[in-house]
């Protein structure tokens, strides 16, 4: 029998002594079904010393729980190498057989014993995460909760190219948690809501007070989600706290908590990810954390930013307010509507980057719900490691490494003020394009330089072989052809339609890949990191963008600015075009990115605000604001930069007075000025007292629990001491605004964020006090 399968999740368990690969997924009528496949088997590489390889083989073959032990040739760094392959029983020997075959003699290192046995498999198999063809399927009388049929395979499934849409049934989950004491315990504070959605409309809203007992909420919980019967559970934040707090909540209750297919509880799997057997649990916070364009990454904006639901047209409750609207009987029926709002909001919005995070998965290699929480080298490894596997290269082991720097990118200083009809130049995915045209790889290093060809970089000499292609050129070149069919394919479907959305995300995530791999050459937890890589990359860089900049100069125009890949110039046409022309014809292609109307630099780098010519604020470096600003000083620099940009310096000058004014006047409300700031380390560990820390020590002396990560939020009081941190205090304790001292909100917060862009055209503190009697005019220069 064959069947076309799209694989939601995959993990693995034992039969008797053997271990089984259990791939669940839907078919293409959408039924759930389950493959097993018993075939397959642990290993790892053993590197002998030069002439032993045969004398380790032996001595490892007769080992207990080794199957065999095979001398084979692979490739290390692109270098011919005889390696020992040890097959081994179970996935649970790898570790103990590893370091035991360390103490052989002659064995001067073990390989790839740290890669997890389903990844194994699927890495040897190229198997992606999407449709997958298996054939010779054999029923078998295997029940398993919600699945229609489980079959048995001995031959591993094949990936398919198929852009379609899996027909799969998705849901929402949402918690709200009691928490009078700020960040809440599970050990102590009970679930008070659980909001569930589905893809099928259906909404479900568990609040405590319709029940007897805790205990019966959660299962009420857990038959809903067996109803359901979900492939996919979306959550926001899920794998940071709903998870987390719905498994140590169940622990404290003693209940058991069913959310697999197996009815097994959620697992904390690798990257930090909670893993639900047999269903792809995907926190939609990791996607939105790699996307610079969200600047706000609350629910309630994102939301918002992706057309899902407005924020005028929701119910929005600072979270540390919630157990004040659980307490007030007449407001908790808005806190049952935030609570629908945010799951609503969380099923729309897993709806829209369902697609995406299905083709990152598939790209990168990784499973649908570690892709999210895997960082972007994890990621990109992953996707290298299938590369080399293909090559008979072989994955270097994970070491410690010093902390190294090499020099980068070329930022130049920028030129303060006020400019117009500014053009950025950029070049399109320089770093990969440099790596793909010079065959920049660890495996084409070249050490000898009677070796051959090779292209040598710029400042630091470095060379590399010019053929065959190396492993970070092969895998980019894929990605730079799937990309360009996955786009030239996309012109045969109408915009918005599942084929286009799917192909649309898939050239996304293919390029998002290729970008991210001059990232992952030079981060040091690399498997394969070597420094010479990283750094003729940038050399390369930097040639180009001074190569670009020479151009310009010598065309009469004016360089305001430069970082790493791109440059603003002064906008003239046919100089521009000129510019562009020249540098394709190195082999490396350029576009005007933007044009500016209007742009401002303070003295920082990386930092600006802009009016393109379409009319859009372009706010880039200003967001990035410390953490110890509050809400309103956030709010202020926002309004501050599009005021100055549509109308002028005078009206941004008139806002900021009127911020103070209401500042003065007592006309806002606690949560504008609570400063949130982390805990990174154990209170005890702190040596200098910063004003957080000292909140939270007055947290703990009233009873509440505070540890380390916990996010504490204080505000500065007046009439405490002289010193910042004796006038922090936490904003619970705090029940009217005329105790904050708004003099510090004035000076060090509201006047401070203005002034970030305001300073550029001459404006002071005293202008922002009203303690001069100079006009507007007078702080330009």
């Amino acid at each position: 029998m064959e069947k076309r399968v799209y694989l939601v999740d995959i993990t693995y368990g034992l039969v008797g002594n053997s271990p089984e690969i259990r791939m669940f997924g839907v078919d293409e009528n959408g039924e759930k079904v389950v493959i097993l496949d018993r075939g397959f088997r642990p290993y790892f590489y053993v590197i002998p010393e030069e002439g032993f390889e045969d004398q380790v083989a032996r001595v490892i073959g007769k080992m207990q729980n080794v199957i065999k032990a095979d001398v084979t040739e692979r490739r290390l760094f692109g270098k011919p190498i005889k390696v020992v392959k040890v097959t081994v029983t179970v996935p649970d020997k790898v570790r103990e057989l590893r370091d035991r075959v360390k103490s052989i003699q002659h064995v001067k290192e073990v390989l790839e014993a740290d890669i997890r046995f389903y990844i194994r498999y699927m890495i040897d198999n190229d198997i992606r995460p999407g449709w997958l063809m298996f054939s010779n399927l054999k029923p078998v009388d295997n029940k398993i909760g919600g699945v229609s049929n489980v079959y048995l395979t001995e031959t591993p499934p094949t990936s398919l190219d198929l852009g379609i849409m899996p027909r799969l049934n998705y849901m929402a989950l949402d918690i709200e948690v009691y928490n009078p004491r700020g960040t809440p315990d599970p050990k102590r504070d009970p679930i008070i809501i659980i909001a569930l959605a589905n893809s099928n409309g259906d909404v479900k809203l568990l609040t405590l007070d319709n029940y007897k007992h805790e205990r019966e909420m959660l299962n009420d919980m857990m038959s809903v989600i067996k109803e359901w019967d979900p492939d996919v559970l979306f959550g926001y934040n899920s794998n940071k706290f709903d998870m987390p707090y719905l498994v140590n909540r169940a622990d404290a209750l003693n209940v058991k908590l069913q959310l697999s297919k197996y009815g097994t509880p959620p697992e904390q799997s690798v990257y930090g990810h909670w893993s639900i057997i047999g269903r792809a649990h995907i926190d939609l916070y990791n996607f939105i954390e790699d996307m610079t364009d969200v600047k706000r990454k609350s629910l309630d904006y994102v939301a918002e930013y992706f057309g899902v639901m407005k924020r005028s047209e929701r119910v929005n409750i600072p979270g540390h307010r919630i157990y004040q609207y659980w307490d007030d009987e007449g407001k908790r029926s808005q806190l049952i509507k935030y609570a629908r709002d945010d799951v609503l909001s969380t099923l729309g919005l897993g709806k829209i980057l369902l697609p995406y995070a299905m083709q990152l998965a598939s790209v990168s290699g990784l499973p649908l719900d570690q892709v999210g929480p895997a960082s972007v080298g994890s990621r990109v490894e992953m996707m290298i490691m299938h590369e080399a596997y293909k090559m008979g290269e072989l994955a270097p082991n994970r070491v410690e490494r010093p902390y190294e720097t090499y020099k980068g990118a070329i930022v130049l200083e920028p030129k303060p003020g006020i400019h117009y009809n500014i053009a950025v130049l950029d070049f399109s995915s320089m770093y990969p394009n440099i790596m793909l045209k010079y065959n920049i790889s660890p495996d084409t290093l070249v050490l000898d330089s009677s070796e051959g060809d090779y292209y040598t970089a710029p400042e630091v000499g470095y060379r590399f072989r010019k053929s065959p292609r190396g492993l970070y050129a092969s895998l980019l070149q894929k990605l730079i052809e799937a990309r360009r069919e996955a786009r030239d394919e996309m012109r045969n479907y109408p915009e918005g339609s599942f084929e286009w959305v799917l192909l649309n995300e898939r050239q996304r995530a293919l390029k998002i890949m290729a970008n991210a791999m001059y990232g992952y050459c030079g981060w040091l937890g690399a498997r394969w990191y070597i420094r010479e890589v990283a750094e003729s990359v940038t050399a390369w860089g930097r040639y180009l963008l001074k190569t670009a900049m020479s151009m310009a100069k010598e065309r009469g125009l004016t360089v305001i600015y430069g970082d790493t890949d791109s440059l603003f110039v002064t906008y003239d046409k046919d100089k521009v075009a000129d510019i562009i022309s020249r540098i394709n014809e190195m082999g490396f292609e350029v576009k005007i990115d933007k044009v500016y109307s209007k742009l401002i630099f303070t003295e920082s780098k990386k930092r600006y605000i802009g009016l393109t010519a379409d009319g859009e604020v372009d706010i880039v470096g200003f967001e990035a604001v410390r953490g110890d600003w509050s809400e309103l000083a956030r709010n202020v620099q926002e309004r501050v930069a599009e005021l100055v940009l549509r109308e002028s310096v005078d009206e941004a000058v008139k806002y900021v007075k009127s911020v103070i004014d209401d500042l003065r006047n007592y006309r806002f409300t606690i949560d504008d000025v609570i400063i949130w700031k982390t805990l990174d380390k154990d209170i005890n560990e702190y040596k200098a007292i910063q004003p957080h820390v000292v909140a939270a020590r007055r947290l703990m002396e009233k009873g509440y629990v505070v540890n380390k990560g916990d996010t504490v939020g204080f505000v500065i009081v007046k009439d405490s001491g002289d010193k910042l941190t004796q006038r922090a205090y936490p904003y619970v304790f705090i029940n009217d605004v005329k105790e904050i001292d708004v003099d510090y909100y004035v000076e060090k917060q509201v006047i401070p964020a203005a002034l970030r862009i305001l300073e550029v055209f001459g404006v002071n503190e005293a202008a922002l006090l009203g303690k001069t009697g100079k006009s507007i005019l007078d702080y330009f220069h």
